[in-house]
């Protein structure tokens, strides 16, 4: 078959490699559509701790199952599927305390998708492969797991109804973020420095939006959009930049609620004025990765119609097209790009 593996840091070739070959517990996926994503770039530019050179780059896919191991009852050759890139144990500490996106034991699969096939691991295959309702295509399916995560982050928020809330960073993330908030009920506030990325968030239900790079004060202009510039009741950041951190900390009221999502390069460092953080009662939060069931409800989500998959997946290219996607997503080009084998 035909994929993209990566060699190491900016080395990624298509190349002609085997199909993977599936164990009992498993399934063969063809895969029909495949998207991009922040990971994907930050794994391009800097590597990935958790896996060594050569693999099939990419994990957000969707597709059909062409092939089924002996011990898997669920699913058949021929259905639509679509998996996330993950699954917890459900024995250790915190899968038993609910906290299933810190699993001591997770299987983790970061790569796979930029490719013809890919093969579904046995604990993924149990929790997080799901059938693709009639209607759904294969590229609004592929928005699962990223989804998922967002879900995790809106439900970890607590955004209520009439609650003021600021999403910093309009990626793909950062417009899944304006989306979900919005059906939380919240009066939202976004921004970046992207004059396309600021369109599609007002597009998608932004009730203000801020070009930063215009803005002396980033701090400032968020709070000038809330009464009497007190500050919002959840900050969300969303582009792993340290300075951004600090900032969105700084954007929320006294007793609000500061999301901290994007991932900052590792040994990085913010600094925070304990004052601040103390007698305004402002709260913290990191929040990685999702569970089977953010993964269930991002489904629903997108099937339901509530995500507005078109505006999100901007870019299309075929397999044979990959230098063309990897240039456009090191350039951070259009929002989620479509690979099609």
């Amino acid at each position: 078959m035909k994929a993209a593996v990566f060699h190491g840091i900016k080395e990624v070739r298509l190349e002609d490699i085997e199909i993977p070959q599936i164990k009992s517990d498993e399934v063969l996926v063809r895969i029909r559509a495949a998207l991009t994503c922040g990971t994907d770039r930050k794994m391009y530019l800097r590597g990935h701790p958790l896996f060594t050179p050569p693999f099939v780059f990419g994990h957000e896919f969707a597709g059909e199952v062409v092939k089924v191991g002996s011990k898997v009852k669920d699913f058949q050759e021929g259905v639509r599927v679509v998996a996330a890139n993950s699954a917890p144990c459900n024995h250790c500490y915190y899968c038993k305390i609910g906290q299933q996106s810190m699993c001591e034991n997770i299987t983790l699969r970061l790569s796979g998708a930029f490719a013809e096939y890919v093969e579904v691991l046995g604990p993924i295959t149990s929790q997080n492969l799901l059938e693709i309702p009639s209607g759904l295509s294969y590229k609004e399916a592929a928005l699962v797991e990223p989804l998922a995560c967002v879900v995790h982050g809106v439900e970890n928020s607590n955004i209520a109804l009439g609650d003021t809330v600021v999403i910093n960073g309009l990626g793909p993330i950062g417009l899944m973020y304006v989306q979900l908030a919005r059906l939380k009920g919240a009066r939202v506030i976004a921004t970046d420095i992207k004059r396309q990325r600021l369109s599609l968030a007002k597009k998608l239900g932004a009730d203000e939006v801020i070009d930063i790079s215009k803005a002396e004060d980033a701090v400032g202009a968020v709070r000038k959009l809330t009464e009497r510039g007190r500050g919002v009741d959840v900050a969300i950041e969303a582009t792993g930049i340290p300075e951004v951190w600090e900032k969105t900390i700084l954007m929320v009221r006294k007793g609000g609620i500061a999301n901290l999502f994007g991932g900052c390069p590792s040994g990085t460092r913010i600094t925070i004025d304990t004052k601040l953080l103390h007698y305004s009662q402002i709260t913290i939060k990191g929040i990685f990765h999702h569970t089977p069931q953010y993964v269930k409800r991002a489904l629903n989500l997108i099937s339901q119609g509530r995500i507005d998959a078109d505006s999100l997946i901007t870019d299309e290219f075929p397999l044979s097209n990959f230098p063309r996607v990897l240039d456009m997503l090191v350039n951070q080009e259009g929002i989620k790009i479509a690979v099609i084998p």
